[in-house]
């Protein structure tokens, strides 16, 4: 988050009903003694609810890791309960684009597809999108036309009130997709349910997609056009996003192919005006706020305003290691990396080393100093895995500006890079896997192009006709969108995440990989949860 209203954030609202109304900006502190009618007498209190929407995808609490975090339950705030951090480990973890050194609790477990009912872990990331909906659905229950008029709120605050019903709509759609995705199925709350003591009730996958689907559509004119809200809110584009990733999956969620509707609405966005950036690695530095023509929308991070260590502070701290300056951070975590599996779909040079200058983004392989490592040595086996020497070292996230300004923290703790939910590459991939698994409102020559228009951007060699394949449409999602959580999602769909079809190296716990039960293409729903509520249901298998 960088010098824009909606990222001038000390997020308030301790509890659902707590927000302040104490100044005029939205740089606002809690106030935890407030009613709900208190804090949404002014607009400035809504705008400090509404930065709250926008902040639990970013941050844990109120002020930042030293405060209490939202979701408590004796998880870790760090770890356990920031969105971006768990988003990550359950997105990436899984796959051949990361492993992890430490044995902190349970993390083992999801490189090793083994993960149980009562990981930790899982707890934090199935409460954190609830959490984040039942704020919504106060703001919704609060922002009503005729609440707003009680409250003496007119003209154009008003307005800006009304139209932010349909940016919090956006969100609650995207936490129910993170739902879906993630466990197949969620607790379910809307506005309609009100507050009160009762247990809510349960939703399944294909109902859930149904419902997103609808909220998604229903808010379209609601959003302001495409390109036109500020930065680091929603607009039309970020709705047409998600609705074509969620087209893209809905053979696995639903059973239905929707390939017609995913090349409809990638197709959109790629129409609104976006184009690619020069320069790969920029949009993953402290700067990336700059590049609104390719990323459609990011959650802001902000290493002063917006402290967290779950949020881009992780992916910044956990990949580095004596190497933390090249990461603009000033000390590294010697925990994650990747496997030699991923690091081959990448072109190699004639020492059999990848070959940086025929894929710009093979420089994310970062060939760098260790303790007891020799400089320039690259160590790609996985013998050990507490060996944080081994593995293919990722560089993609740097806590350095691209145009050599300091960044916001002088401690060099905290990240100012905001981690990008949809980029318009994305958008040309799902239009040419959605052609290629057989939607007909598109066409191959386009595809082809749109693909060529990413790999020129790498320097990488142009595709031809004969490359365009589905196979190699997964490879080069790979080689785009890695360590930005779509690889379970894409295995998943390409039937490769629990099957002998694609192995990595200590998947299912064995160094060479293994097969695992088809079960763990699904997360378990916690088991606490459901002994809390028994209107909840567990997935087959746990």
């Amino acid at each position: 988050m960088k010098s824009r209203t909606i990222t001038k954030i000390i997020f308030a609202c301790v509890a659902i009903l707590i927000a302040t109304s104490c100044a005029n900006k939205l740089d606002l502190f809690p106030q935890n003694d407030l009613t709900s009618d208190k804090a949404y007498s002014t607009p400035e209190g809504y705008k400090s609810v509404l930065a709250k929407a926008y902040g639990g995808l970013s941050v844990t609490g109120n002020k930042g890791p030293s405060d209490l975090p939202d979701i408590a339950g004796g998880l870790d705030e760090g770890s356990q309960v920031a969105f971006i951090r768990m988003f990550f480990n359950c997105q990436e973890l899984p796959t051949d684009e990361a492993i992890v050194a430490w044995n902190d609790q349970t993390i083992h477990d999801f490189h090793d597809l083994k993960w149980t009912s009562s990981d930790p872990f899982l707890k934090g990331i199935y409460a954190r999108p609830i959490y984040n909906i039942t704020l919504i659905n106060e703001y919704l229950r609060e922002s009503t036309d005729e609440k707003v008029a009680g409250r003496g709120i007119t003209g154009t605050e008003a307005t800006d009130i009304k139209q932010s019903r349909a940016e919090v709509r956006f969100l609650r759609a995207f936490n129910y997709w993170v739902m879906m995705d993630l466990f197949g199925k969620s607790t379910f709350i809307t506005e309609d349910d009100g507050i009160g003591t009762f247990l809510p009730r349960e939703i399944s996958r294909d109902s859930l997609f149904n419902y997103v689907e609808k909220e998604l559509k229903a808010i379209d004119s609601e959003l302001l056009p495409a390109k036109t809200a500020e930065y680091g809110r929603v607009d039309q584009a970020a709705g047409w996003a998600l609705l074509a990733r969620l087209y893209l999956n809905a053979g696995v969620y639903t059973g239905t192919n929707r390939n017609d509707d995913a090349i409809t609405y990638s197709k959109k966005v790629i129409d609104a005006g976006y184009e690619l950036q020069p320069g790969y690695f920029k949009l993953f530095m402290a700067d990336n706020d700059k590049y609104t023509n390719e990323i459609i929308w990011a959650v802001n991070c902000d290493g002063v305003k917006g402290q967290a260590y779950g949020n881009t502070t992780f992916l910044i701290h956990a990949p580095s290691g004596d190497d933390h300056d090249d990461y603009g951070v000033a000390g590294g975590w010697s925990g994650y990396r990747a496997t030699k599996t991923f690091g081959d779909k990448f072109p190699k040079d004639g020492s059999g080393n990848i070959d940086k200058v025929a894929d710009e983004r093979g420089n994310a392989f970062y060939t760098s100093k260790f303790s007891g490592t020799p400089a320039q040595a690259l160590i790609s086996t996985l013998d050990d895995v507490s060996n944080f020497a081994t593995g293919y070292h990722i560089k993609k996230y740097v806590n350095i500006r691209s145009d050599g300004a300091a960044v916001s923290d002088p401690t060099k703790t905290y990240s100012d890079i905001d981690f990008p939910i949809f980029r318009l590459s994305e958008m040309y991939l799902i239009y040419a896997e959605a052609v290629l698994r057989g939607g007909t409102t598109g066409d191959l020559g386009t595809a082809l192009t749109y693909v060529n228009l990413i790999r020129s951007r790498a320097g990488a060699a142009l595709f031809s006709s004969a490359d365009i394949t589905l196979p190699n449409i997964l490879d080069e999602r790979a080689r785009e969108l890695f360590w930005e959580g779509h690889r379970r999602t894409d295995l998943i769909r390409y039937g490769q995440l629990t099957t002998a079809t694609y192995l990595w190296p200590w998947k299912g716990g064995i160094a060479s990989g293994t097969t695992v039960d088809s079960k763990y293409n699904l997360f378990p729903v916690p088991a606490a949860n459901i002994t809390a509520n028994p209107n909840l249901t567990q997935n087959t298998g746990y």
